[in-house]
């Protein structure tokens, strides 16, 4: 049973859900369900709650579409769920969305497969408190959450370390910061998209990402034609080696002043925004894929065993 098995196939848009990134779930999900819906799916949308086997169950979808942002919808546990229900889902699998939700991990990954990245090391809240568990300037963030939430940067010459929000989690990624542009590239399937240049008023931050105005995008990006295709090579290595599926998206940091070798790798997103002000939407528009052509390719790559 696949995305095409009938005419008219049934789609559950999974959004919402438990994690940190819900509002930008349900955005992200309300967008693609309308798209789908023009497109000519029946959609069927669950905020994705204890009760969601069974809401599975009563729907008996052909697809499930999954815009579920964050812990749960991101990190491997819900892709087990629809392995288990036997149920073709869009995105990545199991062990790729785990994967690449742990940055420390992907990291490794990406070292192993000659990726460029920044040094970084894993360290426990009280000793990143304590004092600088790395020369300034440095960056902190949970290592296992998504969009920005909770970020700090701690300046060359800082005399002491953050005062860390009660929200943040006990174990958090410190790494060295790497000054200049912030780049993105989106991968469908096996093909890497244009390159996106984010441009901000300081650190591009959960709420600039998500406000319109508050960054804006260059896309395509304007670069050196060796960056960007150093961008979209190393974009689909990445998207290969930690064995994603679908739509994936890479984010990178490029010190200018160092030419090719100022460029890398810092995360790959499995599940990524699909809101008005997206990132993705914007490369696929850029390559001449409406939002609803776009949603509908995720439909049709659907599958189990991811």
């Amino acid at each position: 049973m696949g995305a095409s098995s009938r005419a008219n196939p049934k789609v559950a848009l999974l959004m919402g859900g438990p994690s940190a990134e819900r509002e930008v779930s349900l955005s992200s999900g309300r967008e693609c369900a309308a798209a789908l819906r023009e497109e000519g799916f029946q959609v069927v949308t669950v905020d994705a709650g204890d009760d969601l086997p069974a809401r599975l169950g009563e729907i008996s979808p052909d697809v499930v579409f999954n815009a579920l942002h964050g812990r749960w919808g991101e990190d491997g546990c819900v892709q087990g769920l629809l392995e288990w229900l036997r149920l073709p889902y869009t995105h990545s699998g199991v062990l790729s969305s785990a994967l690449a939700m742990d940055k420390e991990r992907t990291k490794a990954a990406y070292r192993n497969a000659g990726l460029p990245v920044v040094d970084s090391l894993l360290a426990e809240r009280a000793e990143v408190e304590a004092a600088h568990v790395m020369a300034p300037p440095y960056v902190v963030k949970p290592y296992n959450e998504g969009s920005s939430v909770g970020i700090y940067i701690v300046q060359e010459g800082a005399n002491r370390p953050p005062a860390l929000a009660p929200e943040m989690p006990q174990t958090l990624m410190v790494e060295a910061y790497v000054p200049g542009r912030e780049l993105t590239v989106s991968v469908l399937g096996d093909r890497a998209l244009c390159v996106t240049e984010i441009v901000t008023e300081g650190w591009y931050d959960y709420a600039a990402k998500y406000t319109p105005g508050g960054s804006h995008h260059v896309c395509p990006a304007e670069l050196p034609a060796e960056i960007t295709e150093a961008c979209r090579a190393y974009a689909l290595k990445a998207h290969e080696v930690l064995g994603c599926r679908g739509v994936s998206r890479t984010d990178f940091r490029w010190d200018d002043s160092k030419g090719l070798a100022g460029l890398v790798l810092l995360e790959t997103n499995t599940q990524p925004g699909m809101t008005p002000t997206s990132l993705v939407p914007e490369q696929a528009a850029a390559e001449g894929m409406s939002f609803g052509q776009l949603c509908r390719w995720m439909v049709e790559d659907a599958s189990c065993e991811r």
